[in-house]
């Protein structure tokens, strides 16, 4: 098992191998495996990608981020402005039905609100507005319509680990009441425990996944 030191060493390694961000900018501190980012970046997109690359790194129990996003120069937009750019891009984001999501910017916090049938459909709107320039962060307030009974979703999410992981999927355990999935157990990577997480996200109606899994290198 690594040591604090080492993973804080791994951490900015990666960090400054990842050619989306300025590392020099940012903060790295360990504690007991948990890592926290702190200091300024230059977008809410550099943001993503710094948190992304410290959690591929092994050993990261957990991840706390006190990042700011300091927008300057061409990068500052109104919110009437961003608004607008994300309803555009929102009305072009083929796997949204046409005026199901409602958005709202306030200092450049972009807010989704409104329904949709899939999770997927949640995630797409996030990630096309995520992007735009001068947003300094996203709400997703997306809700999810139900759809299916519970021991139907639980099947179907506990079929789809089993067609995707190599590992024990008897290791996590899946309980589901109403559209709300909760998953316990062990999983042994960050890219384990978001598998089993995309994959009960996977299934419709599912409204809200609750993520209990221990992770056990």
């Amino acid at each position: 098992m690594k040591t604090d030191s080492q993973l804080q060493q791994d951490v900015m390694a990666e960090l400054r191998w990842e050619p989306a961000v300025h590392a020099a900018q940012i903060g790295v501190e360990v504690k007991d495996g948990i890592v926290t980012l702190a200091g300024e970046v230059g977008s809410y997109s550099e943001k993503l990608h710094a948190e992304r690359a410290a959690q591929r790194v092994s050993g990261v129990k957990a991840l706390a981020v006190a990042m700011k996003v300091k927008l300057t120069g061409f990068s500052t937009r109104t919110d009437a402005d961003i608004a607008a750019s994300a309803k555009n891009i929102l009305s072009w984001t083929s796997s949204l039905p046409a005026d199901t999501v409602q958005v709202m910017v306030e200092g450049g916090w972009l807010t989704l609100s409104g329904n949709v049938e899939w999770q997927y459909q949640r995630q797409d709107a996030a990630n096309s507005v995520r992007y735009l320039s001068g947003v300094t962060g996203v709400s997703n307030q997306i809700a999810i319509k139900p759809s299916a009974s519970a021991s139907v979703v639980k099947s179907d999410i506990e079929a789809a680990l089993k067609r995707r992981t190599a590992a024990d999927t008897q290791a996590i355990a899946v309980e589901v009441h109403g559209g709300e999935v909760t998953l316990r157990g062990t999983v042994h990577s960050w890219a384990e425990r978001d598998l089993a997480t995309r994959s009960a996200w996977g299934s419709a109606g599912v409204r809200n996944v609750i993520d209990q899994m221990s992770l056990v290198y």
